[in-house]
């Protein structure tokens, strides 16, 4: 690998910079650890380089989802285009099959070169305009067709991996070569990336062209992987926010000022206030009551949250959850005893059908309608809002035009100590269709809620002590 023409420490400290930008949190101290760890492995193995600087500047390995094309970016594999292909399409997917049957890296990095060079190209060179395309050159090659073709390549190897191979491990074959596969696509991302940041400047791609991590990837456009990562990242998460509360906790157990016996007490001093005396707070742990919007796209912001808080279950001194669609029903018991996945933990997506299926959320219709829902709650299960409790209340306040039924969540403010409303849609859309947002927050407090990172730090300021 040759050093960039900016000078290593230049690249350390572009990456170091970018994935701030990303959201993780990088100090002097890993950035020093990087220069050490580099000087240590020198440049001649760009993978050992890799995971050196991982090592260094990581802290945890959902991370690396980040970090790897970013790396990619300020040391890229190579620079300049690739040797030109023939342009032939069909040569090339002949030339990937060998390559994906082989396992061959070196022949597969060279193909997503030439792929990207030969098919990815757009604009008008010379111009300004010109650029590459991974979405276009995947969609023109099309690798995942391949599948068949490679597994008929890995077929007609040697006698005892095709005689008696089993049908488990036909489909671990195919996995296998599905592997590949992906990995060839991210090969192909990786170019076109690396050919991009070389016309228009690596620190513009590298904050714009790369994923964000899963806490910062907005709710509402969560796909199953990020959520899967969020998931794995509840207790942790719990356990960080539950160390909070508990030195707020300490911290507001001293109490406020009791001004009148403090001044009191003053007159022994010539009226300076030498002594303070507090107000002592009364031994009595807050409640906390969950209303969470369980409809569509909504469902994985109020699941995540849902489980976050019965993390936490044991920092309160009673926790109750509702869920509505269009009718509202207590589903405190169904989180408590979720079901959880191979690796024991709780499972969102199956927590959402768990409520769908068991719980009463739905009537005549299948959308979510607020006025009705929080009509039924402030009727039927009021009496779970007292004087000690916080209500947070989960959802996008989109009414599909029907009555918001206000005095009903005024009622519900009425009774309870606080009432916070989290909103997963940006706060520019809340005015917009159906969005009955506005009208809600004049009665609540209302907080834009997009994202896990956003989500941990409403967490920690809001819940009550």
């Amino acid at each position: 690998m040759t050093a960039p023409p900016d000078g290593v420490t230049g690249r350390i400290t572009g990456l170091v910079k970018t994935l701030r930008s990303h959201g993780l949190r990088i100090g002097p101290g890993e950035t020093v650890d990087a220069a050490a760890a580099l000087e240590a492995l020198g440049l001649t193995d760009r993978e050992r380089v890799r995971e050196g600087l991982a090592a260094a500047l990581l802290h945890r390995e959902s991370q690396r989802a980040v970090f790897d094309p970013v790396f990619d970016l300020y040391f890229p594999a190579g620079v300049g285009a690739p040797v030109r292909g023939d342009g032939d399409r069909d040569a090339l997917r002949e030339r990937l099959v060998a390559a994906l049957a082989a396992d061959d890296q070196a022949l597969l990095a060279q193909l997503a070169g030439e792929a990207v060079d030969g098919f990815g190209g757009y604009g008008s060179p010379g111009q300004g305009g010109d650029g590459w395309s991974s979405y276009q050159t995947l969609s023109r090659l099309r690798p995942e067709t391949l599948l068949a073709r490679v597994l008929a390549a890995l077929r007609a190897g040697p006698a005892e991996q095709g005689a008696d191979r089993a049908a488990f491990t036909e489909r671990l074959l195919a996995d296998e070569v599905r592997r590949r596969i992906e990995g060839f696509r991210a090969r192909v991302r990786t170019e076109a990336r690396r050919r991009v940041a070389e016309r228009r400047g690596t620190e513009e791609i590298a904050r714009r062209a790369v994923a964000p991590s899963a806490d910062r990837v907005d709710f509402l456009l969560a796909g199953r992987g990020q959520l899967d990562e969020l998931r794995r990242a509840v207790h942790p998460l719990a356990r960080k926010l539950a160390t909070r509360l508990a030195a707020r906790r300490r911290r507001a157990a001293h109490g406020s000022i009791d001004l009148r016996r403090t001044l009191r007490g003053s007159l022994s001093t010539g009226g300076v206030p030498m002594r303070p005396v507090l107000r002592r707070r009364r031994p009595a742990r807050p409640e906390l009551v969950l209303l969470c919007d369980v409809s569509g796209s909504v469902a994985g912001f109020a699941n995540f949250t849902m489980l976050l808080v019965q993390a936490l279950h044991d920092q309160f001194g009673k926790v109750r959850v509702f869920a509505f669609v269009n009718r509202v029903d207590e589903v405190t018991d169904l989180l408590a005893h979720g079901g959880t996945d191979p690796a024991g933990l709780t499972d969102p997506a199956g927590l959402g059908a768990r409520i769908l299926d068991e719980a009463t959320v739905t009537g005549w219709h299948g959308s979510s309608d607020y006025g009705t829902s929080l009509g039924e709650f402030a009727e039927r299960y009021v009496d779970a809002v007292g004087p000690r409790s916080t209500v947070f209340v989960l959802g996008d306040a989109r009414t599909n035009m029907s009555d918001p039924n206000l005095p009903a969540l005024r009622h519900i403010a009425d009774r309870a100590r606080r009432v916070y409303w989290l909103n997963p849609e940006g706060r520019g859309q809340w005015s917009s269709g159906d969005s009955a947002a506005y009208a809600y927050s004049e009665l609540v407090e209302m907080h834009e809620c997009r994202n896990a990172q956003q989500l941990s730090r409403l967490i920690a300021r809001l819940l009550p002590v």
